[in-house]
């Protein structure tokens, strides 16, 4: 017997010109391996590491025609819990709204399907506020979740 949660797609796709943000398209895992290993959070992540994270999480790549551009993890149980992670966009197209499409994008995948959602951030507090997500401790701290009503 299934419920309206096991009946609801698992994948989606979201286009903007020739932008598109996917779950159904294959990952370019050399692009995401050397966009993380320029982040602050995961430069010293094995690739070992990073491809079985990537293969055990639900991820939305970023793509402009065949070209990835970036890229949000998320691990989930798909009913109670999700955390959002890895999220990027490479340096040549950022300062164009990208990571707020994108970010918006998983919140809207997430919404009504998973109920607290997490995630960490030591710089972009503001952005991830403005998709409802708050500060666990109080201003200021690095762990945010948003709980879906």
């Amino acid at each position: 017997r299934g419920t309206d949660r096991q009946r609801r797609p698992r994948s989606m796709r979201v286009v903007r010109g020739d932008l598109e943000i996917s779950t159904a398209r294959e990952i370019d895992v050399d692009f995401v391996v050397q966009e993380l290993h320029q982040t602050y959070w995961a430069k010293d992540r094995p690739r070992d590491v990073i491809v079985a994270s990537l293969e055990n999480s639900l991820c939305f790549g970023m793509f402009d025609g065949s070209t990835q551009i970036g890229f949000a993890r998320v691990v989930t149980d798909n009913v109670t819990f999700a955390w959002v992670c890895d999220v990027m966009v490479t340096a040549s197209y950022r300062d164009r709204g990208l990571g707020k499409w994108l970010v918006e994008t998983v919140v809207g995948f997430l919404d009504g399907r998973v109920k607290r959602v997490m995630l960490k951030t030591n710089n972009a507090q503001s952005l991830y506020a403005r998709y409802g997500f708050a500060s666990l401790d109080g201003e200021g701290h690095l762990w945010m979740e948003r709980v879906s009503t």
